[in-house]
């Protein structure tokens, strides 16, 4: 018996079919290529937090991570240590050697700790934990914290490589839809390059974090003390996003950094 093609319940049938054909073959997609995503996601971080302690392949004036054939080789030999921390006390709650996150799952890994999630956990009123990498760069210890914030239309976020006094050392700043040309030049090197050697605590210890100001009088980022960098030509919102997170994300820090200092002293 021939179908009648001009009916409304077969439009309709034909539909659902379509839909569900369709779902399940995105699903299955979606499936089959999530080892990869996840690979790809885990080596971007581990390339960032490098870029962090001045681990690259950089020009003169370009930034180049170092290649996907080698980021986890190099981030398992400069990382001796993945931290997790209670941020209200900065107590460590976890902790992992570099031989122990080499062979543990990838979900015990505290480097998968979604910052994002920690967020909205500390605004719901829970305890919120924070990652923390343990590398060295130039013969000193470095602590790499990851930070997140909000831009001008989107989510910004970075590492910040500090020393035991919380200076920084280097830093890796990205976005999701900055403005080019403006907004989206947080990741130039130029930028970042500037936050190097700038002090987030006072004499006295307090925390100031890192300003991202217009009018700075200091081309050069001469003054390291100052809590300072130059602003971004048109960027302003989310130069002021950049201070927000530093300011926001890493004061949790602090109470690491004393903890630190009360056992080296």
């Amino acid at each position: 018996m021939a179908v009648n093609t001009d009916k409304n319940s077969y439009t309709i049938l034909f539909a659902i079919a379509m839909v569900v054909v369709v779902g399940s073959l995105l699903a299955f997609t979606a499936s089959s290529l999530k080892p990869t995503i996840e690979e790809n996601e885990r080596m971007e971080k581990q390339q960032n937090i490098l870029y962090a302690i001045g681990v690259n392949e950089n020009g003169d004036n370009d930034i180049v991570f170092v290649g996907t054939d080698k980021v986890g080789d190099l981030f398992s030999t400069k990382i001796s240590e993945q931290l997790v921390l209670e941020s209200k006390d900065g107590n460590i709650v976890k902790q992992m050697t570099r031989q122990e996150y080499m062979t543990a799952n990838n979900n015990q890994e505290p480097y998968l700790i979604d910052v994002k999630k920690q967020q909205a956990n500390a605004k719901a009123g829970a305890s919120r934990l924070l990652p923390l990498f343990v590398g060295e760069k130039d013969g000193q210890t470095v602590y790499v914290a990851p930070i997140r914030g909000k831009g001008l239309w989107d989510a910004i976020w970075g590492y910040v490589a500090l020393d035991k006094n919380m200076v920084i050392q280097g830093v890796f700043f990205d976005h999701a839809g900055e403005t080019p040309g403006l907004g989206a030049n947080i990741k130039q090197r130029y930028f970042m390059d500037d936050f190097e050697g700038e002090h987030l605590l006072s004499d006295t210890g307090a925390f100031k974090g890192i300003t991202v100001a217009k009018g700075n009088n200091d081309p050069l980022n001469e003054r390291k003390e100052d809590f300072k960098v130059d602003a971004l030509a048109g960027a302003t919102i989310t130069g002021d996003g950049i201070a927000a997170m530093i300011k926001n994300d890493l004061k949790l820090y602090v109470p690491f950094f004393e903890n630190l200092k009360k056992q080296t002293n």
